[in-house]
């Protein structure tokens, strides 16, 4: 009796097994998202002084990047000196996602195929008075602008900007979808060169906007810590960092 049982359990065990190993196989080819941070290290990573706000360690240094409670934190090393953090791997067209938790008062950003030195197609993450996050800024570029919103004295107001593409969520509710102090999930992709951008913030999309010139065609995925004194201490945090390459 005890042998039949225990061939029972393990045959339970062997069919569950192969089930969620099913399950996370096809989640996974579905899905087609790979982490690129493994939530311990800054392995696939490396810290670049070639942007221009590094200035102020005269580009010896970019900036502070450690990893805490599972999550890629940046900030300033010197008042006023910051940086970017840029991936190992080139990518062409792809979508990347993350999650972000950053203090207000700080301007970040996610470069879309960036070079050493800072050049690239930026989904915004200007979180402070004033900025915006998820609109589209040529870092580098020549300065294009786009955003449908800005941030007025708090991170849970918003005031509506005019845009080509309409802000999808009114002033009167962002409070309610934008997640304050806690984690907001951010999402950019780009196709094509000339490249047309797309953005979403927690699944909403935010932005679409097309390129009318070449400019890069591959380039590193990269965090940003602003450069600018009035910056200093604050931190920019993002965790479960992950790219879809499309062919």
């Amino acid at each position: 009796m005890r042998r039949n049982l225990a061939c029972l359990i393990a045959g339970w065990v062997t069919l569950i097994a192969a089930g969620l190993t099913q399950t996370t196989a096809g989640d996974k080819k579905s899905d087609g998202y790979v982490k690129i941070f493994d939530g311990k290290t800054l392995d696939g990573w490396h810290v670049s002084a070639k942007s221009g706000h590094s200035g102020k360690s005269k580009n010896k240094s970019g900036g502070k990047w450690v990893v805490e409670d599972g999550a890629i934190v940046g900030t300033q090393d010197i008042v006023g000196n910051g940086g970017i953090i840029i991936t190992d791997k080139k990518y062409k067209d792809f979508e990347v996602a993350l999650f972000m938790k950053n203090d207000f008062g700080l301007d970040s950003g996610l470069f879309l195929r960036s070079t050493e030195d800072g050049k690239a197609y930026q989904a915004m993450v200007d979180y402070y008075k004033g900025g915006n996050v998820m609109g589209i800024y040529g870092e580098g570029l020549g300065g294009f602008h786009y955003r449908n919103y800005s941030f007025l004295d708090s991170p849970d107001k918003i005031k509506e900007e005019k845009a080509d593409f309409k802000l999808p969520i009114s002033p009167e509710k962002w409070g309610d979808f934008w997640k304050t102090g806690a984690w907001n999930e951010l999402k950019a992709r780009i196709v094509g060169n000339p490249p047309t951008i797309t953005t979403w913030i927690n699944g909403v999309q935010f932005m679409e906007w097309t390129d009318d010139k070449k400019r890069l065609d591959e380039g590193g995925i990269a965090l940003q810590v602003h450069g600018g004194d009035h910056f200093f201490k604050l931190q920019c945090r993002y965790r479960n960092i992950r790219v879809k390459e499309l062919k």
